[in-house]
């Protein structure tokens, strides 16, 4: 099956963006394109669905926390200017993205632009939230909205500010926003506020922001901000906030990695102690100075994410969608023989049944007139044979259709809603068509062909990681003999 139209000109597209910017990435799109054409044949996409709209092609930078953490503020900080609205109450309960833009004015542009927009990372989100909130796709302005400022700092990345979480009040529509910006991300700062020093009052809100991410292969992405940490400095011993956190987040299982704090140096509380101001700001700027060199780094870091999607892509489907869709064909084979078998048993009953009584009522030759002729007629007995037999085939295939149903809510319960659910659903489907024999164990379009094709597209992913390695590293030393 080929791609259709619309996909093709989107990869072409995204080849010409990337053509000038790095080169190595547009032999990753054709990778992507291989890739797709073994899902084609496998039935995991549709015509007009590529493994390489399910990732941002973009420097993706999120930032996600608490209520009043102060997100904003360190946005406006960020950019060098005010774009974000702040305050101790929540003021904008939509995610924004904010992009760069030739326009010296800052605009605001509806969720739509992002819908419509296949080189945002919320290209076609409308669907996923009619997912799991059906009506709500029609209300992407709802959830979205896209900012645009002339900022070097957002040129060449994209920036997602988050509105402030509480996973008490969050609605599942939020929340799968909120994964899917967390998996696309190249960077995520979580922000906690310091002005609240209980964090064991958030268990709920800590456990979405930090339990789910340790345990990911991707988890060195996140940074954890414990913001407007100035406020502390008239505490007894403002370290003990600190610890607190500390403590609350190595409760839900973080303890590695570096936990930042941080304070807006325009909107900082006067801190009256010279010494005390001085180790404040020291630490300040020495955590703020690492936070924006990560942020600086994301274009490099990208180009080694979207290589690792296409290497970690082709890998799930040998050892992940394929025997998912081996189990999920045997569960449907067993159960079309165990209901084939249930059936024709009973109509096996019923048939000698029948026979039985033909046979008393013939010799006790109250047989009708029609039985009689029957049982003597030897055509319309083979007529009755083919209808029989007919009648048994169309009974296996209508079985065939009702467990095939029963096994697809059956992946509608045991996945969550998403691309892999979807995926799944369209090629168990494939797999179940009228032609494919119920003794089938090999997924369609998995032959020794494609799986060949696979293992290329994987080596070529490892070339590319080499590729860009020759880039920022020289570990024998010959690029700088060469310069010198």
């Amino acid at each position: 099956m080929r791609a259709g139209s619309s996909i093709r000109k989107r990869l072409k597209s995204l080849e010409g963006h990337l053509k000038e910017e790095n080169p190595v990435l547009v032999s990753v799109v054709d990778g992507f394109r291989r890739l797709d054409k073994i899902g084609y044949a496998m039935g995991l996409l549709d015509k007009n669905d590529s493994f390489a709209t399910q990732i941002s092609w973009w420097p993706l930078i999120s930032v996600l926390g608490t209520f009043s953490a102060g997100k904003s503020t360190f946005i406006n900080h960020y950019l060098g200017g005010k774009l974000q609205e702040t305050g101790n109450q929540a003021v904008d309960d939509k995610f924004t993205v904010v992009c760069y833009s030739n326009d010296p004015e800052p605009r605001v542009l509806p969720g739509i632009a992002l819908d419509a927009d296949p080189r945002f990372p919320f290209y076609q989100i409308g669907q996923e939230l009619d997912k799991v909130a059906p009506g709500e796709g029609g209300r992407v302005d709802a959830y979205l909205q896209l900012k645009t400022i002339n900022s070097d700092s957002v040129r060449g990345r994209i920036l997602i500010d988050s509105p402030g979480f509480d996973a008490d009040s969050q609605r599942s529509a939020t929340l799968r926003l909120t994964r899917h910006i967390v998996d696309l991300s190249d960077l995520v700062l979580v922000f906690f506020d310091a002005r609240h020093p209980e964090p064991g009052a958030m268990t709920d809100t800590l456990t979405h922001l930090v339990k789910d991410t340790i345990g990911r292969a991707d988890s060195n992405k996140f940074m954890y901000v414990l913001n407007q940490i100035d406020t502390t400095a008239r505490e007894d011993n403002p370290e003990d906030v600190y610890g607190a956190w500390q403590r609350a987040l190595a409760q839900e299982g973080l303890t590695t990695g570096r936990f930042y704090s941080i304070y807006n140096p325009d909107a900082a509380t006067q801190i009256d102690d010279p010494a005390l101001r001085e180790r404040f700001e020291s630490k300040r700027d020495v955590d703020l100075a690492e936070i924006h060199k990560r942020m600086s780094d994301v274009s490099t870091d990208r180009a080694y994410r979207i290589i690792g999607a296409l290497d970690k892509a082709a890998k799930d489907i040998e050892e992940g969608y394929v025997p998912q869709i081996s189990n999920l064909t045997s569960r449907w084979a067993r159960g079309v023989l165990w209901t084939d078998a249930i059936v024709y048993g009973l109509l096996g009953l019923v048939a000698l049944g029948g026979t039985i009584m033909a046979g008393y009522w013939q010799g006790l030759k109250f047989a009708p007139p029609w039985l009689a002729e029957f049982m003597s007629n030897p055509s319309w007995q083979v007529a009755a044979l083919v209808g029989g037999i007919g009648s048994l085939i169309l009974i296996h295939f209508l079985v065939r259709r009702v467990v095939r149903s029963k096994t697809l809510d059956y992946v509608q319960t045991e996945y969550e809603a998403g691309p892999e659910q979807e995926r799944l659903s369209r090629a168990f489907f494939k797999n179940t068509r009228f032609w494919k024999s119920i003794f089938s164990t090999t997924p369609a379009g998995w032959g020794r062909f494609n799986r060949g094709r696979l293992q290329k597209i994987i080596a070529s992913a490892d070339q590319y990681v080499q590729t860009l390695n020759d880039r920022f590293t020289d570990p024998s030393g010959q690029q700088a003999k060469k310069s010198s």
